[in-house]
């Protein structure tokens, strides 16, 4: 019995002096939170790629954690609060947010302030090949997955289609990317939106169990004078043969993906990231890490951003002769 309980005993000892030093590790350094996206998003890809360089990893002040979230509009939330450090949300998002013109919400997010400039998020309707849905009118009365509740593509899909007249008038499905591929594989979704760099791994997925088209997200909204009212998006054309099927252009249209901060957050502490992640090493970790990180370059570190930069983003950007 007597070494049965010193057994114990040793055990719970050891346990403790586990949790005393990891306690001890993760104390020693100041923690900021980058809040990325859903689970199969490019969102929690770009986050969890600078959490993880090598290069930010070294860096003895301070440790990158980066986490799921529900998406843009819930980052841009949670930096204005300082619950995240760190985000990825679309300038869009940004810019309706400082402005107080989000979506039942006239809340000023002033604390949110611009980084740099990640990738262009291109809308994407995923329809079957064949199923009479050809205009977003034809939407009406079917199950449609419309993206995170909280995220930048349901802010995106509701500011659209409500302007198109349709939001009230399809079954919504609040649900992530990879959610959506498999109830449409499943028959439980007539269509499914995203808002995401391509090639996406979920319309990838979803061209795998049937034969796909892509809807023209660009030529109906242009006649309703959708890009008047929101000039921060520009055209596009998904590239033919970049999902299986679909062998032509798709117009469509584009938001930018951009790092945000907390005004909070030490202007040393921004100018450092970026110096580690805008290196020639640091951008190949990101490309390694999700293609769509092509875009990512000094010469477009700023691209697409109409709000104010971070402090420490500025003295960047300035050095580097992209911000007069």
């Amino acid at each position: 019995m007597r070494n049965k309980l010193f057994t114990i005993a040793i055990g719970v000892c050891a346990v403790l002096m586990m949790t005393m030093t990891f306690t001890a590790d993760v104390n020693a350094k100041t923690m900021y939170k980058f809040g990325g996206g859903p689970a199969g998003g490019t969102f929690q890809f770009m986050a969890g790629g600078i959490s993880t360089y090598p290069g930010v990893k070294a860096i003895k002040e301070f440790r990158v954690l980066a986490g799921a979230s529900g998406g843009s509009t819930e980052n841009v939330r949670k930096v204005d609060t300082g619950a995240y450090a760190f985000g990825v949300s679309y300038s869009g998002d940004v810019f309706l947010a400082r402005n107080g013109l989000m979506t039942n919400d006239t809340t000023k997010y002033e604390n949110v302030l611009a980084v740099a400039y990640f990738y262009g998020a291109p809308a994407h309707l995923v329809v079957k090949k064949g199923g009479g849905i050809k205009s977003l009118k034809d939407l009406e009365g079917k199950k449609v997955g419309v993206g995170n509740a909280g995220s930048g593509a349901f802010a995106n899909c509701e500011l659209l289609f409500s302007h198109m007249g349709v939001w009230d008038k399809i079954e919504r499905n609040a649900m992530g990317y990879n959610d959506a591929a498999a109830a449409f594989g499943n028959n439980q979704l007539d269509a499914f939106w995203l808002f995401v760099g391509y090639p996406s791994g979920a319309v990838i997925m979803a061209a795998q169990q049937n034969d796909i088209e892509l809807l023209d997200l660009y030529t109906e909204p242009e006649a309703a004078g959708y890009f008047e009212k929101y000039p921060y998006l520009s055209k596009l054309a998904i590239p033919a043969g970049t999902y299986k099927g679909v062998d032509a252009p798709v117009p469509s249209y584009q938001d930018s993906a951009l790092w945000t901060a907390n005004k909070d957050v030490p202007a040393e502490v921004v100018y450092q990231l970026l110096s580690q992640i805008y290196s020639p090493e640091g951008l190949a970790h990101m490309v390694n890490v999700k293609k769509t990180a092509k875009s990512m370059s000094i010469e477009d570190g700023i691209k697409g951003v109409v709000t104010p930069l971070h402090p420490g983003a500025e003295k960047f950007w300035k050095e580097k002769g992209v911000l007069k």
